[in-house]
């Protein structure tokens, strides 16, 4: 625990990435209506893992949305994870148990899923697949009842966290394969009927998902059958390359051009399909080999390419997709060196000092590759670094430094996202957004127009629309964008908060609407848990216009609350002045 805790402290610190803020509970989802929908409502959450969003909706209401424990949370259940795998090895008698579980624990192919604070589905789930594992073979020992329903309740837990952990059954099948080498139809395979159905249920609704609300469909995934044979066989050497040497650890890692034309590309399938015959010829003599290879294929499986999963956009690999699916290779490896030094009659002194040697080697790494998860800035430079063709990464890239203002450098990042990908709805929206601060709202609307003929149905572009031609003064037409991104998404703050700041500030009088300002300001007030500044400057405006100055004059207040504990001294001043404006009787106009 303490090896592990201290080579992921450079990421202790770590900031939100990527997809984080849209994994994290947001505050439509924080009370306990937003956690009912958690569960019933597949779309409310990036993805419908609904024990993972509820442990997100714990965390968010006992410490928030510092960054720290979420964390810690996520070492702590890859240690327990760890510690769970031992047992199962202890379990089975597999020699090197410790050495298996602490490669496990420390290697730096892990840190993807430790470091990265979404990634708690893949921790979690793993801590419910080994503990399932576990509790299944101690029903398999004893025959008892309750085992074998703790253990599939165990593994439903986990499919709510994340459903690669539906090829449990299979695994399982081949360690009893491995343990007694034969399988039984009566003993090994009828009793785990149930995990199979609910392994394939939770997968098919998974696909679904990823279709429907995730978006994992369109010309990025067509592909055909031998394609997708062919970037099976490729990803099962890359990610046993990865695990041998874990060297240039990437991000997001360049997506395969992947060509059936092409005779070398089929060497990786021939390649997985001569070893698993090789090792089956030797299954007789040594099992174990075999074993392995099957438990490290069939637990990637879902991962390499059969399925639809959004990643597969930017890449067809990546480190998180084989966090579990790397124990049995790390026990196989294990075992095979503990029965080498045992055979060699190796002196424990040296057998110590070679382990020693090694898993001080892994901790270096994890701690080196922890420290890109510092901040986003730092991540995506490093991904640019060594893979300077993910246009993804440079549209996000773009994103923080249109944030910090470094607009000549964020229009860069944004070109570079398009060059690579014309089609990028998102990018174009961007390069709008950086136009619009740097006063040419010309080139931000024709920007916006392209994305939303690319992707219509993104509220995003029509709210950045309306900002364009708000700022153009067509107030008819900004109006109408707000309220189109409004319908697309009804849970989205900024459109209802724009849209109410136009009717409450809007230079032509009759536009003006302040009950209806008030309505929607309030919406977003509730939808934002109360804890978004701006909007209360907004909902306390529109008060203003709709005649109510005493409530004007309390949401300013809660306003300049929020504002001071911020240190926003620049709108803490405005709001001061707006509070006397309020208290006089007069608007925010006047």
């Amino acid at each position: 625990m303490a090896a592990v805790a201290i080579s992921y402290a450079p990421a202790w610190q770590g900031q939100s990435i990527w997809d984080d803020d849209a994994h994290l509970t947001e505050p439509a989802l924080q009370s306990l209506g937003g956690l009912a929908r958690i569960w019933t409502e597949p779309g409310a959450t990036q993805q419908y893992y609904p024990l993972v969003h509820t442990v997100f909706w714990i965390e968010h209401l006992l410490w928030g949305d510092v960054t720290l424990p979420y964390h810690l949370v996520n070492i702590l259940l890859h240690v327990v994870g760890a510690l769970l795998f031992l047992r199962i090895l202890e379990t089975l008698k597999v020699p090197g148990a410790w050495m298996a579980a602490a490669i496990f624990a420390l290697h730096p192919v892990q840190v993807e899923s430790v470091a990265w604070i979404s990634e708690l589905k893949n921790v979690l789930s793993a801590v419910f697949f080994f503990g399932a594992f576990l509790l299944y073979l101690r029903f398999d020992r004893l025959r008892q009842t309750p085992p074998y329903v703790l253990s599939l309740a165990a593994l439903v837990a986990g499919l709510l966290c994340k459903t690669v952990i539906a090829t449990f059954p299979a695994a399982l099948l081949v360690v009893l394969w491995w343990k007694r080498g034969k399988i039984s139809l009566k003993r090994d395979v009828f009793p785990l009927v149930p995990f199979f159905v609910a392994g394939i249920g939770a997968g098919l609704n998974t696909a679904w998902m990823e279709r429907r609300f995730i978006g994992a469909e369109g010309a990025s995934f067509d592909l055909g059958f031998v394609e997708r044979c062919l970037i099976a066989g490729r990803a099962i050497w890359f990610y046993l390359g990865k695990l041998i040497w874990p060297a240039n650890l990437v991000f997001i890692y360049p997506r395969w051009q992947i060509n059936a034309s092409l005779w070398w590309q089929y060497l990786f399938p021939v390649a997985t399909i001569a070893l698993l015959t090789v090792l089956f010829a030797l299954r007789k003599r040594w099992r174990a080999p075999l074993a392995g290879l099957l438990l490290f294929c069939g637990i990637l499986f879902p991962a390499l390419g059969f399925f639809n999963v959004y990643p597969f956009i930017f890449s067809f690999v990546a480190d998180h997709f084989q966090y579990l699916a790397s124990a049995a290779p790390f026990a196989l490896f294990a075992a095979g060196l503990t029965l080498l030094f045992q055979r060699l009659a190796v002196p424990p002194a040296v057998r110590y000092g070679i382990s020693f040697v090694l898993l001080i080697v892994l901790a270096g790494l994890t701690w080196r590759q922890a420290g890109i998860y510092r901040n986003a800035e730092t991540l995506y430079r490093t991904t640019l670094a060594q893979n300077p063709s993910s246009w993804m990464v440079h549209n996000n890239l773009a994103i923080i430094l249109i944030d910090q203002n470094r607009l000549k450098e964020a229009a860069e990042h944004a070109k570079a996202a398009l060059d690579l990908r014309p089609d990028y709805p998102k990018a174009l929206m961007n390069l709008g957004n950086i136009s619009l601060k740097q006063g040419q709202p010309d080139y931000a609307i024709a920007c916006y127009r392209k994305a939303m003929a690319l992707e219509p149905r993104l509220p995003d572009i029509h709210t950045n629309f309306g900002n364009a031609l708000r700022f153009k003064g067509d107030f008819v037409h900004a109006i109408q964008e707000y309220e189109q991104a409004i319908v697309q998404d009804p849970q989205n703050v900024p459109p209802r908060n724009n849209l109410a700041w136009l009717l409450t500030t809007c230079p032509v009088t009759f536009l003006r609407d302040g009950a209806k300002a008030v309505q929607l300001a309030t919406q977003a007030d509730r939808l934002s848990q109360g804890n978004n500044v701006i909007v209360l400057h907004t909902l306390a405006a529109a008060c203003a216009q709709n005649g109510d100055f005493t409530s004007a004059v309390e949401t300013a207040r809660r306003a300049l609350r929020l504002a001071s504990a911020q240190d926003n001294v620049s709108l803490s001043a405005a709001l001061r002045h707006e509070i006397e404006l309020y208290q006089s009787g007069s608007t925010f106009q006047e």
